[in-house]
């Protein structure tokens, strides 16, 4: 597309910067209630009066005049009104359909407030009572029946720029098992964040469902399920859905299109990364996201206990796919340091549902085989870790207490500074809490967690802010350095790069306060950053398809990010193009 053109957000809306670029205008087709019932439109009583009157909603709208500030100051109110954090979810939800632009001011004005609401660990159970919650369909549901379909259903989707995917089939949601056609809730929450987050404009966004039925026996006999009433497909109809779907959508979108595999099953989450990871711009989140958060928290530990990676032995509570990935990037980050592979991989332990991983173990899977080493077998891991003495242990495995007070007790007997990482989602499966690790080691231990917890006040008056490994410092940013620059392959090395950046940003306060992460609060900041050092490696690299490469790469990132304030509608000014799919700036 030339310089200075537009693309179309959809078929009957545009949206234009004045010549001066402060402002946007949009221009619509859409007339009367069309206007206030689109949530990419819709300003509620944020309308001007010339806005009203040519948009023909003057009289539908009570005739009061309010700002976006005391729309956002009604709807926190409301907010406040709610009894549980389920229907504060359902309430914020309610408000993306209606008015999008106020749904984000709202997300943005207190991220560390909302992101438990939109995302872990609220989302977690609006997708367990999704069929309860759900209103107005959001994303598209592709099912096992609609093969040979795929490129037809896509075009029903309104949005013709489409930059960012995610896909999941709702089989390991979170920590919470097959869930069906009720996983919709992650990929739309995932895709929230990359706006609230990231700054990437939500219509460029598009959540998917791969509904191939569920064995969820408790979902298949309630009567609110709304996905098919079916067992699970595997096998060759299911890779051929999926073969089709991974066509279809560069072929509409283009082959810089991201695609991002959320909450598949082990099984399927490996295979098709492995598949698809050199053929198209895609990346797995509860692999590499969840790598990159879980290094880019090590790495700030080693800030603390002044030390190298390839110093620590590691042992992991579980061995599927967010352990395997966090393994992986840990090893590479030791070979960067000048540590050889072999002896990276024998500085890992890996402890699953049949205890510790050794050689010669029965049916261990690929992947896992990696991490075997010579040892005699053990099943628990409070042996395992009474023998290994490790310096860091790890919980990705769901299952809650699973750090005892014995072992946390053990980890601070011989580590100064124990790293203790409780990454498993929601809060309910959580390894152990921040305040037993802090307590437990008084104090000396070095905490994150996968979902929030507040904060801890030891007995001496010492407060702790436990770090949150919330994969959304990392999928947002990632994103949009990604399709900002066009990258067509997503490289292990783009996401230690990210966990580099991100431990980078963490202050010397934020690591006396506990935390080994930026602050929620700050996350766009951060994102931002992140978009632009992945940028910079892509030019570097020669992996950036988007030619000629932007001179101030900052500007360039910040330019693509989406505001939260409202557009003005500018409608007698313009006239459609009656043959182009895109149009020029005009002067207003």
């Amino acid at each position: 597309m030339a310089h200075g053109q537009v693309k179309r957000e959809s078929v009957e809306t545009e949206m234009h910067k004045s010549e001066d670029q402060s402002k946007t205008f949009v221009y619509t087709k859409k007339r009367g209630y069309d206007v206030t019932r689109n949530p990419h439109l819709n300003k509620g009583m944020a309308f001007s009066l010339e806005e009203r009157l040519q948009l023909g909603i003057h009289g539908l709208l009570p005739p009061c005049f309010l700002s976006q500030d005391v729309q956002l100051l009604r709807v926190l109110r409301n907010f406040d009104r709610k009894k549980d954090d389920l229907d504060r979810y359902v309430f914020l939800m309610g408000l993306q359909d209606r008015n999008e632009k106020l749904f984000y001011r709202v997300l943005t004005s207190d991220t560390e407030r909302f992101m438990p609401i939109v995302y872990t660990p609220t989302v977690g159970l609006a997708c367990q009572q999704y069929g309860l919650a759900f209103r107005r369909p959001r994303g598209l549901f592709i099912t096992i029946h609609d093969r040979h379909h795929i490129s037809t259903m896509l075009q029903s989707w309104p949005e013709l720029d489409i930059r960012a995917v995610c896909v999941t089939d709702g089989e390991r949601i979170l920590g919470l098992g097959d869930l069906g056609c009720y996983g919709m809730g992650i990929p739309v929450g995932k895709l929230a964040l990359y706006t609230a987050c990231g700054g990437m404009p939500p219509q460029q966004c598009l959540p998917v469902m791969l509904d191939v039925g569920t064995d969820n026996q408790e979902l298949l006999k309630d009567p609110l399920y709304i996905g098919l009433r079916q067992k699970r497909v595997r096998g060759a109809a299911y890779d051929e859905l999926l073969d089709e779907f991974m066509k279809a959508v560069t072929d509409r979108y283009g082959m810089d299109c991201l695609i991002q595999f959320e909450d598949f099953a082990n099984t399927n989450a490996f295979r098709l990364l492995t598949k698809y990871r050199n053929e198209y711009c895609t990346f797995n989140d509860d692999i590499q996201g969840t790598a990159a958060v879980a290094v880019a928290g090590l790495l700030a530990a080693l800030r603390i206990t002044k030390s190298k990676m390839s110093d620590h032995t590691i042992v992991f509570q579980g061995a599927g796919e967010a352990a395997m990935g966090i393994a992986d990037l840990i090893a590479m980050s030791m070979e960067k340091e000048g540590l050889p592979m072999e002896k990276c991989l024998k500085k890992i332990w890996m402890v699953d549902s049949k205890g510790l991983i050794v050689k010669g173990r029965d049916h261990l899977t690929h992947e896992k085989e990696k991490f075997a080493h010579e040892h005699k077998e053990m099943r628990r891991l409070e042996d395992v870790v009474k023998e290994l003495k490790p310096t860091a242990i790890i919980g990705v495995a769901a299952i809650a207490g699973a750090f005892t007070e014995q072992i946390i007790k053990d980890m601070a007997s011989f580590n100064e500074r124990p790293i203790i990482f409780a990454l498993s989602n929601p809060t309910s499966k959580a390894e152990c809490t921040a305040e037993q690790c802090y307590t437990l080691t008084e104090g000396r231990g070095i905490f994150a967690s996968g979902s929030p917890f507040d904060p801890v006040t030891l007995p001496d008056g010492r407060k702790f802010y436990p770090g949150q490994g919330n994969n959304s410092y990392v999928f947002p940013g990632v994103g949009l350095g990604v399709t900002a620059c066009a990258i067509r392959t997503i490289t292990d090395e783009i996401f230690l790069t990210t966990a580099e950046t991100i431990a980078e940003l963490v202050t010397e306060q934020d690591l006396a306060e506990g935390r080994l992460y930026p602050p929620l609060n700050t996350i766009r900041d951060v994102s931002l950053k992140l978009a632009v050092k992945i940028v910079e490696y892509a030019y570097e690299h020669n992996m950036a398809s988007l030619h000629p490469e932007p001179k101030d790469k900052l500007a360039f990132v910040r330019s693509l990010v989406y505001s939260t304030d409202y557009d003005e509608f500018a409608v007698d000014a313009y006239r459609w193009p009656e043959d182009s799919m895109t149009v020029q700036s005009c002067k207003l």
